[in-house]
C-alpha cells in the first residue's frame, strides 16, 4: 500500500467523489491481499459492498437535465420474446460481467420506457431520466459541454450500483454524424456521447430508447452491449395485451360490463391494432367518458374511436363486419328482433 493511496482516499472522501474513493479502496484491498493479509482485504471489500460511505438516500443532481422517475406504476404487458429479453438483462446485470448498457428500439407505445421502469424496479434501483432535448443548445460548443457535464455527474454520483440512467428518445442527439441534414455542431455532440459512453461507470445501468433506430449512427449503436427490439408484436399479441389492459381497467369501473368477445371483435375490425401504449390510452378514455348508468357505453365509444366515425354505421355494415345480432343490439341499442327484421328487409330490396 502506498502513502499516496491514503492521501487520495482522504481527498476523495472530502470531495465526496464516491467513484474514485471506491476505486482507491479497492486498490488498497488488492495490495493487502497480494501481501498476504487476506483477512483485512476481505474486510475492506465487504465493507464497500455492504455500506454506502457517504451516500444520501435521495441524490440531488447539480445538473438540471436529470429527473427522478417513479417506478411503482404497473408494468406494461409484453410479448414473450421481449419479456424474455428483459429477464436476460436482469440476469446479465446479476452476473456482474460488465454488461450494463442497453438500447431499446421500437415504435412509440411498444413499452420501451415502461420496461426501463420495470428493470429499475426488479433491481431495486432508483431510475433517473436525462432530457436530451434540453441538452441541445444553440450556442456553439455548449451542447457538447452539457453532455460532458451530464456524464461527469453520472460518473461522480454516489452509490452507482443503485442507479439506472434512462436516456429517453436519444434520437435528438445521436443521429448519424454523416447525415447531410445533420449540422456540424450535432456531429460534435454525437462524438461527445460516443466518448462518454465508452467511459461511463460500469456500476451504472444505462438504458437508451429510440424510435429512429435505422437513422442512428452505427458507431453509437456499437457502444451498447445489447439492442432490444420492441417491434415484435404480432396481431394476436396486441389483442391479448389489450384484453389484459381492459381487465385491469374494469377493476376501477365497477359499473362497466365485461364482454371480451365483442371487445376483440371491435379491435379486429381495424386494419392495424394499436401498440399497447396507445391502446392503454384508448381504453382509459373510452371508460372514463362512458355513461356510468350504461354498462356497455364504453364499447360503443371504443368502436367509434377505432373506426374514426362520429355515429354508428348502418345495421348492414355492422353485419358485414361480422357482428352478431346481439352484438349489433349492444352497439346500436336496437333490439335483436328489430335488427333481424331490418336486415331481412334490406336483403330483400
Amino acid at each position: 500500500m502506498k502513502k499516496k493511496d491514503i492521501i487520495n482516499l482522504i481527498k476523495f472522501h472530502y470531495d465526496k467523489d464516491e467513484l474514485r474513493f471506491r476505486n482507491t479502496a479497492n486498490d488498497i484491498a488488492r495490495d493487502f491481499d497480494a501481501s498476504g493479509d487476506h483477512q483485512l482485504a476481505q474486510y475492506i471489500m465487504s465493507f464497500l459492498s455492504d455500506a454506502n460511505t457517504f451516500v444520501p438516500q435521495e441524490y440531488t443532481f447539480e445538473s438540471p437535465f436529470f429527473k427522478t422517475v417513479t417506478t411503482d406504476t404497473a408494468a406494461l404487458p409484453l410479448p414473450t420474446a421481449i419479456a424474455d429479453d428483459i429477464k436476460g438483462i436482469i440476469n446479465a446485470l446479476n452476473h456482474h460481467v460488465g454488461i450494463h448498457k442497453f438500447l431499446f428500439e421500437g415504435a412509440p407505445g411498444t413499452g420501451k420506457t415502461e420496461s426501463a421502469k420495470q428493470v429499475a424496479r426488479l433491481l431495486s434501483r432508483k431510475l433517473y431520466t436525462v432530457d436530451f432535448n434540453g441538452l441541445i443548445d444553440s450556442k456553439m460548443g455548449q451542447t457538447a459541454k452539457n453532455i460532458a457535464a451530464v456524464f461527469n455527474e453520472i460518473n461522480r454520483m454516489p452509490a452507482p450500483e443503485q442507479v439506472v440512467i434512462l436516456f429517453d428518445e436519444i434520437d435528438a442527439i445521436a443521429l448519424d454524424r454523416v447525415n447531410a441534414n445533420d449540422i456540424r455542431e450535432m456531429g460534435r455532440a454525437t462524438s461527445s456521447v460516443l466518448k462518454a459512453l465508452d467511459e461511463v461507470n460500469e456500476d451504472v445501468v444505462v438504458i437508451a430508447t429510440t424510435n429512429l433506430y435505422k437513422q442512428l449512427d452505427r458507431a453509437f449503436i456499437r457502444r451498447f452491449d445489447s439492442v432490444i427490439d420492441f417491434d415484435r408484436y404480432t396481431r394476436e399479441d396486441r389483442l391479448e395485451i389489450a384484453g389484459i389492459l381492459l381487465n385491469d381497467d374494469l377493476k376501477k369501473f365497477k359499473s362497466a360490463s365485461r364482454d371480451m368477445n365483442l371487445f376483440r371483435k371491435i379491435l379486429n375490425n381495424q386494419a392495424d391494432i394499436p401498440n399497447p401504449g396507445e391502446m392503454k390510452n384508448l381504453l382509459k378514455v373510452s371508460l372514463a367518458f362512458s355513461d356510468p348508468a350504461d354498462p356497455q357505453d364504453y364499447l360503443r365509444r371504443l368502436y367509434r374511436t377505432t373506426q374514426q366515425v362520429t355515429a354508428m354505421p348502418s345495421l348492414s355494415k355492422l353485419k358485414a363486419q361480422g357482428f352478431t345480432l346481439r352484438e349489433i343490439e349492444v352497439l346500436t341499442g336496437v333490439s335483436k328482433s328489430q335488427v333481424a327484421r331490418e336486415l331481412r328487409s334490406a336483403a330483400n330490396e
